[in-house]
Parts: structure tokens; sequence; C-alpha cells
């Protein structure tokens, strides 16, 4: 496809979050940078892809599902369906708006301007992408918490990145996601350290848009309680990989220090 054609193509998308080179020189304008993503990606340390098969839970724009596929996996699926359902622009542009004003945003998928969830107006970055690469990802409009298990199947590798910290029953999702890994799941969620209750079990729960003035936000586990949740929901071995213990972790007991986490789950 010609230069010109891919740039036609991107500006046509009204709003991107992941940059994606699309060769020639095109990277797609995304809110999150391509630098970002890229270390975002080495951050997770994904095992060799090779010959993989790997499933890529709220996929968004696809960044991860594409980046596994150059990465050498033989089957990738991109799952989503509350990102592609949502006008991405007028979303982002309404939580900008409820942030400067202070106020709390009402739930995105009451808002009748920004959900469409017939028309997906939030997949269109995703096929976008997609064509312009020539990609062979599959893609499923689903929710993660009620889709078919044994429908989809098992993967070898289970990306689950930035999803867990948005679903209101975290013990519930992590057991599903067990069912879906075959090898590991490459977890990265928002988590809380709190000195001197490192040994606890501990979740921060969010009411309202206290995390990141996002009302989409529900929970944030400490290390131990992200460990234990996963064990009980039938992976074996939790390894963090990147995060732990954060660099700017407050020394004083009952200070609680928000943080990005990283870790393999496996069976």
């Amino acid at each position: 496809m010609p230069k010109e054609k891919k740039e036609e193509l991107v500006r046509q998308v009204p709003f991107w979050h992941h940059s994606i080179d699309l060769g020639d020189g095109v990277v797609t304008p995304g809110l999150a940078s391509l630098a970002q993503l890229e270390a975002a990606w080495e951050r997770m340390r994904p095992p060799d892809l090779t010959g993989k098969s790997v499933l890529d839970v709220g996929a968004w724009d696809g960044f991860h599902s594409f980046q596994a596929e150059k990465r050498g996996a033989s089957r990738v699926l991109a799952l989503d369906h509350y990102v592609w359902s949502m006008r991405k622009d007028l979303k982002h542009a309404y939580w900008q708006q409820c942030k400067k004003e202070g106020v709390v945003p009402s739930a995105y998928h009451l808002l009748p301007r920004v959900w469409d969830a017939g028309t997906l107006p939030g997949k269109t970055g995703f096929d976008t992408a997609h064509l312009i690469l020539g990609s062979q990802v599959e893609q499923l409009v689903a929710d993660f918490m009620t889709v078919n298990s044994e429908e989809v199947g098992s993967f070898d590798v289970v990306i689950f990145r930035g999803v867990l910290y948005h679903l209101k029953e975290p013990l519930r999702a992590l057991t599903r996601l067990a069912l879906f890994t075959r090898e590991v799941a490459l977890i990265e969620t928002q988590a809380v350290y709190l000195a001197g209750f490192e040994q606890n079990a501990l979740f921060e729960f969010y009411e309202t848009n206290e995390l990141n003035h996002d009302v989409s936000n529900w929970w944030a586990p400490n290390l131990t309680g992200l460990i234990k949740c996963c064990h009980a929901a039938g992976f074996r071995h939790v390894e963090p990989v990147w995060g732990y213990p954060p660099a700017t972790a407050p020394g004083a007991a009952a200070s609680i220090h928000r943080y990005r986490l990283t870790v393999h789950a496996r069976h």
C-alpha cells in the first residue's frame, strides 16, 4: 500500500490510543507514544513467541496483538468489546472535561453519544491498522468476563495488560484468565504498596474516580494480594518481573504508594 494511502487511512480514524508503526515512516498518532508502548512491551518480559498462540485481552488499537504477530506468534486473537464500543474521541474529551471541572464522570457505557455497541466505533483504529499491516491477527468482539471459554479455547500466552483494575470482580477475572492460559499469563496492573504490610494480601478499592480520575477503575492489589489471588484462581507459580518494589515507595507505614506491577502467572 502506498505511503500516501496509509496516511489517508490513519487520518480518517478520529482517535488513536496506540502508536503503531505501519511502515514507510507512518506511525499512528496515539495517546501513548511508540517509545512508551515498546518500553511497556519489554517490561512485560514476554517469552519467545515463535510458534506460540497468543490471546490479547483488551486489545484497544491492537499494538500488543500486532507486536505478538511480529514476534513470530503462530496465532494471535485480539479480544475486546468495551473500548471497541466507544467513541474514544468523545470519551476522552468527556474525561478531560470532568477532570478539569473536578466532577465524577458518569459510567461511559451510559452516555448515548459515547457508547454504541452496535457499530463499534472504537474498533476503527484496530481495523485500520489491521488492514494496512496485512495482518492475520484474529479478532473477537466479546466481554472477557462472559465469553464462553470453551469456545474461545486456551492459548500458550495471554496478554492481560491494563485490564485487571478495570474489572469489578478480580478473583473471578483471574479464575477466568487461568482457563484461557496454557503456559503463562502476562499480568500488568495498577498496584499499591503499603510499607510494613508487604506480607498482607491487600486490595485498594475505588468507589468512583479516585484512581486517575477514571470511573472505570475499581481495584488495585499489592503484590501479595495479587499472588494469593492468582493462586486461588488456579495458577501455581506467580513471579514478579517488573515494578516491585516500586522505586519511589515511601518508607513510612500507613503511606500508600500506587504504581504499576507486572507478574508472570503459570500453572
